[in-house]
């Protein structure tokens, strides 16, 4: 059986994702291992899973590839990764007042689930949803 303990979100500047990260979105630090070059092996959970998949905020830098898809998903308007909620629109208020950038307001199209998308900070989108049961 394949489980996912581990995926990541490429950022240009790990010290400032750990910050949003934690103290904006949210998520508990789980490991913050150096390994050379200003770098570490950065992860993160969700507060309430501390044993839950990790979510490893990669440095982007030092693969030019990377930091160009990075970039181009940007430019585009395009997350790198989404997250569920469970209520959108009480995130939405709480991450606003805490100043995080959003585009625009959470939408709920005719099928599909409510999505909102935000800026972390460190070169991403990141959509947030929320299936409801009648999706």
């Amino acid at each position: 059986m394949i489980r996912v303990k581990l995926t990541s979100v490429l950022v240009d500047d790990q010290q400032k994702a750990k910050v949003f990260y934690t103290e904006k979105l949210g998520f508990a630090l789980k490991r913050d291992i150096p390994f050379g070059n200003g770098a570490s092996w950065l992860t993160v959970t969700a507060a309430d899973e501390p044993d839950g998949t990790e979510l490893l905020l990669e440095p982007v830098h030092g693969v030019a590839e990377a930091v160009t898809f990075q970039k181009a998903l940007f430019a585009a308007g395009i997350p790198i990764t989404a997250f569920g909620v469970d209520d959108i629109h009480a995130e939405y208020a709480r991450l606003t007042l805490l100043g995080v950038e959003f585009r625009g307001s959470p939408t709920k199209p005719a099928s599909g689930p409510t999505t909102v998308a935000l800026n972390d900070t460190c070169g991403n989108y990141i959509q947030l949803f929320q299936i409801d049961e009648a999706n």
